[in-house]
C-alpha cells in the first residue's frame, strides 16, 4: 500500500512538473512571437554565433535585419550591438556593426558592446552605456524563445518597460532552445 501511494505521488509530481514546463513554454512562445513595438532610444541586438569566415550566422543575420528594418521605420535612432569574442575568434559586436553598416545604417548610430558575453552582461552593460550617453528606453531584439529571459534581465538592470521584437527566423534547433530557456529563465529569476 505504501509503495502504491509513493508511485501515485511520484506520477502526480511528474505530471505537475510537465504541466509547468508546457505552460511556461507556451507563455514564452506567446511573449516572444508578439512584438511589443514602441519608439525608444535604442534597439539592442543580442549577439550570436559568427561563422568561421567572419560573417554573422543566419540566426544573427535575422536579428540584425530586424533591427535595421525597425531603425529605418523610425522606432529608434540608435542600435546597440552586444556580443563577445566567440570560439571562432571574432568580436561579435564588431561583426554585427559591420553587417549593419553594409545594410545602410550610419556607423555613428551603432553602439558596440564587446563585453556582452551573455544576456545578463548585455543588460548590465547596456544600462551603463545608456547612462553614459544620456539615453533611457530600449527595445531588445533576439530570437522568440529568448525574449522573456532577455526582458527579465533588462528589468533586473533597472529598465522599465522593456519593449521587444523577435527575429523572423525559425529552425528545428528552436525546440532545444525552448527546453534550455525553461531552466535559464528560472536561473535568472532566482539570481537577482
Amino acid at each position: 500500500m505504501l509503495k502504491f501511494l509513493f508511485q501515485k505521488r511520484t506520477v502526480q509530481v511528474v505530471c505537475l512538473l510537465l504541466a509547468w514546463f508546457v505552460i511556461h513554454v507556451l507563455l514564452v512562445s506567446l511573449d516572444g512571437f508578439q512584438d511589443d513595438l514602441q519608439k525608444v532610444d535604442v534597439g539592442v541586438v543580442l549577439g550570436n554565433k559568427v561563422e568561421l569566415d567572419g560573417t554573422p550566422s543566419e540566426r544573427l543575420r535575422y536579428r540584425l535585419d530586424k533591427a535595421a528594418q525597425l531603425y529605418q521605420e523610425g522606432y529608434f535612432p540608435y542600435i546597440l550591438v552586444s556580443g563577445g569574442v566567440g570560439m571562432e575568434g571574432f568580436d561579435e559586436a564588431e561583426v554585427m556593426k559591420g553587417y549593419l553598416v553594409q545594410k545602410g545604417i550610419p556607423s555613428d548610430r551603432i553602439i558596440t558592446d564587446n563585453r556582452g558575453v551573455n544576456t545578463r552582461m548585455t543588460a548590465l552593460n547596456t544600462r551603463k552605456i545608456l547612462d553614459d550617453h544620456g539615453l533611457e528606453s530600449v527595445m531588445v531584439i533576439t530570437q522568440f524563445y529568448h525574449i522573456s529571459r532577455t526582458k527579465l534581465a533588462f528589468a533586473q538592470a533597472d529598465f522599465a518597460p522593456v519593449y521587444s521584437a523577435h527575429a523572423e527566423y525559425l529552425e528545428w534547433r528552436d525546440l532545444y532552445s525552448l527546453f534550455r530557456e525553461f531552466f535559464a529563465y528560472y536561473q535568472y529569476l532566482l539570481k537577482q
